[in-house]
Parts: structure tokens; sequence; C-alpha cells
């Protein structure tokens, strides 16, 4: 699970990003709002978190652009701000969440999971006589599971999200290996050992392109 965290306040965002480590969630985080065009294109995230007091917009305005751009990603807020016409505005807006600040951590927690399932109602996906679960982490052909490397399984859950969809090599390298400088022949790699385990052409290659989930 990774989240995109919109938070200027250095103290905040540095506990929220360790405690949601601490709990298995890559946290994003930027405390200079204008940095969000060139993350949203850059990575791919299960829940946004949004501040609404932010030194150079405001979260409802990030929201509303957000929206209009065609995002769908669940977003939570956590303000200060308290006032029901406050929480209004956010839900017209489109946010799907709303957290006042000072929070328990273990509620925000919780709600990011909760958020997180809402954006993914299936969990169960068949691939041809392929039984993956998503929330187990599984594989499975009949009763034999089928062992994957983490970073195949990553990319397989990318494929599922974006099934459908032709998936280019810099979202995926992105995606799986943020940190690190590695080129387009370790998708290949890992395309080479998902194609092994499912059915012949689930996965389409787009020369120049990047791959597609059918």
């Amino acid at each position: 699970m990774r989240i995109l965290l919109i938070e200027d306040d250095r103290i905040l965002g540095e506990t929220l990003k360790d405690y949601l480590s601490l709990n298995g969630i890559d946290t994003v985080w930027i405390w200079d709002e204008r940095e969000l065009p060139k993350i949203i294109k850059k990575y791919e995230f299960d829940v946004l978190v949004i501040d609404l007091i932010l030194k150079f917009t405001s979260g409802e305005n990030i929201i509303s652009a957000l929206r209009n751009s065609g995002i769908q990603d669940p977003i939570i807020v956590i303000t200060a701000k308290r006032g029901i016409n406050d929480k209004e505005n956010c839900f017209l807006r489109g946010a799907d969440d709303y957290l006042t600040k000072p929070f328990d951590l273990k509620e925000f927690l919780l709600r990011l999971k909760a958020l997180s399932k809402r954006k993914h109602l299936e969990s169960i996906i068949k691939i041809g006589d392929i039984v993956i679960n998503l929330d187990a982490k599984t594989v499975h052909r009949g009763d034999k599971e089928i062992k994957l490397s983490k970073n195949a399984w990553e990319l397989l859950s990318l494929l599922i999200k974006k099934r459908g969809e032709v998936v280019d090599s810099e979202t995926i390298l992105n995606y799986i290996w943020p940190d690190r400088e590695v080129g387009e022949e370790i998708v290949r790699a890992y395309i080479k050992e998902l194609r092994k385990i499912l059915p012949s052409d689930s996965i389409k290659t787009y020369p120049g392109r990047g791959y597609r989930l059918i």
C-alpha cells in the first residue's frame, strides 16, 4: 500500500511517515504542494492524504484540481478546521473522509485501510485457471499455490490495478523501484516471470509503449 501525504507541518509529516512505515505502508510525503503535479505523475497511490491549510494553495483547491483532472484515488482530509461547512465543502469537492487534528494514529491507520479497500472492492481476481487473492497476496492454480518473488507480485498487482490499460515501463519502474536506478531490462525479466505462470497471451507487449494485462 502506498499513500501520498501533503502536509507542510514537518514534525507531523515525519511522525505520520514513520508510523505508517512501521505498519508496512509506503508514504510519499511532500511539504511543498507545488511538487504535486510532478509526484502524481510519477507514482501510483492507494490513498491521498491532504491537509487543508498549506503555504501556497488550499487543500480544498487541490481536491478540486485532482478530481477535475480525472484522478479518482480515495482522498482523506486531515486538518484543524472543525466546522461543518468546512467538511461539507470538502465532500462536495470530492473528498472521501475527513479527520480533524489532533487525531489518534491508530484511527488514522484504520481509516486509510478502509479507504484503500474501497478502491479495490474486488480482491479475488481470476485469469484463466489462475486465482489471485490481492488481500492474502497469493496465487493459486487449483489447489496448488504458486510462489512469486516480491517484485513479481508488485508488478502483477500493478497490472491488475491497470487491467486493460497499457502500462509503460517508467510507471512500472517508479512503482516497484522508486528509489533505485534500474533499467527496462529488469521489467522485461519480471514480465517473463509472470508469463511463466499466467495463461498464454495474458500479458500483451506493445513495443515502445508498455504492457497490458487482458
